[in-house]
């Protein structure tokens, strides 16, 4: 694993516990969660309504889709209910002298 895969997304504590905030990260919108003190990131848009999962809320390991209540698990993407058929990409994340990497690749 090449370390030029992985982008400093943001300072770890711009992140809120229990909570997501939506930005840019190697050209792509990655929306970023903090649950239980660990930071998961997956694609900021729904894979059913387009929408902007940063708008949307969060409990526990699940953000809920602001348009039509689709949720996903933050840790892996997988979509937990209807009407998501289809899972957000998810990215590794790691934390190095109080920043977020994020790693992307192709």
């Amino acid at each position: 694993m090449s370390n030029s895969n992985w982008i400093d997304a943001t300072e770890e504590d711009s992140v809120p516990e229990d909570d997501v905030i939506g930005l840019q990260v190697g050209g792509r919108d990655i929306a970023l969660y903090k649950v239980e003190g660990s930071i998961f990131a997956t694609d900021n848009t729904c894979t059913h309504g387009h929408a902007r999962l940063c708008d949307g809320f969060l409990d526990g390991y699940e953000i809920e889709c602001p348009l039509h209540q689709g949720k996903f698990d933050v840790r892996n993407g997988r979509g937990t209910c209807a009407p998501v058929t289809e899972d957000v990409r998810s990215y590794p994340v790691r934390i190095e002298d109080g920043r977020v990497f994020v790693q992307m690749s192709d």
